[in-house]
């Protein structure tokens, strides 16, 4: 039997180094790879590029490597919410890649599939598109984006067994299912590790080809980013 279960978040980074890039699942600071991050901070890793849909904010998520100086690049579609990232953004402590939300998405699937190239209409005829190759399709002008090259993708799943197959749950089923798989090895933290034939056939989202090591998060803080409650 598969096994891809490792005991805890220290082994599930194991190979971790200054300078690599990787990817983190989430939107906004839901369905984010916590533990992962903190193992990060922790080891004190550095000059790391990171492709995320958004950079956290300033004292959770990514924003605690920000805090940190642990990294050197961000490759992102949305970062308003953080004022550090602002701050070394405009003061050119940060290189930052803006991409189209989808563009985003798609770079990641493009390489979890093996392809090498997408093009998307998206950009064209703005500053997205500057030095990239277009072409037209049906009367339409397209952008080609290159496959993201990461070295580990983090991602964050409901459940999970010790084969790798992950299930998602309601808004963490975002870009965390596209990045399983794009990277060299692709590690999945869990709120639950059941075992291997647990889990309906029908339900899972993610097959455990596409990870590579998977353990059990020991907290989830789950933090709600913008609280929004009904008026009296």
């Amino acid at each position: 039997m598969i096994n891809k279960k490792v005991d805890n978040v220290t082994a599930a980074l194991q190979g971790v180094k200054d300078d690599m890039t990787m990817m983190l699942g989430g939107f906004g600071l839901c369905g984010i790879p916590e533990n992962a991050i903190a193992e990060l901070v922790k080891i004190g890793v550095k000059g790391l590029t990171c492709i995320s849909n958004n950079a956290g904010v300033d004292d959770f998520g990514l924003g605690l490597l920000l805090q940190k100086r642990q990294i050197k690049k961000m490759v992102s579609s949305y970062v308003g919410e953080n004022d550090e990232f602002e701050r070394q953004m405009l003061s050119g402590e940060l290189d930052v890649e803006l991409i189209p939300q989808g563009t985003l998405a798609e770079r990641c699937r493009a390489a979890q599939a093996g392809f090498p190239a997408v093009y998307t209409p998206a950009g064209y005829g703005t500053e997205v598109a500057e030095g990239k190759e277009t072409r037209e399709f049906d009367g339409k002008m397209h952008v080609l984006e290159h496959a993201f090259k990461a070295d580990f993708a983090f991602v964050k799943a409901w459940k999970g067994d010790a084969a790798g197959n992950l299930i998602f749950k309601g808004t963490s089923r975002n870009f965390n299912p596209n990045m399983c798989g794009a990277a060299k090895i692709t590690v999945a933290e869990v709120e639950e590790l059941v075992p291997v034939g647990t889990l309906n056939p029908d339900h899972i989202h993610i097959p455990g080809i596409f990870v590579q090591r998977i353990f059990q998060g020991a907290t989830f803080e789950k933090r709600i980013e913008q609280r929004t409650v009904r008026t009296k």
